[in-house]
């Protein structure tokens, strides 16, 4: 259980510094034929479109809905991981 809960924190981390990596590129206008761009845009859209759908997070050209995603997978990581690392020590 500990493995698991190790392994799901790694992802969420990692899905984390690719939704920071995302937001810093679109500061800069990147060349939207780049293969990295692309996969970058691709493994995000796809969260951050649903977001931007349910709650409206653009204030003037800001759009907030990164936060809001970085903020969701820091709660999943605290209360989720935290909770099956919980529940992997006390089945020992």
């Amino acid at each position: 259980m500990a493995a698991v809960a190790n392994i799901l924190h790694m992802i969420l981390m990692g899905y984390m510094w690719v939704i920071i990596i995302r937001a810093l590129i679109s500061w800069v206008n990147p060349d939207p034929y780049n293969p990295i761009v692309r996969t970058l845009y691709a493994v995000t859209e796809p969260v951050l479109s649903r977001l931007r759908r349910k709650l409206p997070l653009f204030a003037g050209s800001i759009d907030f809905s990164p936060i809001v995603v970085i903020l969701i997978i820091y709660f999943l990581d605290w209360f989720l991981v935290g909770t099956i690392l919980d529940l992997s020590t006390r089945l020992r």
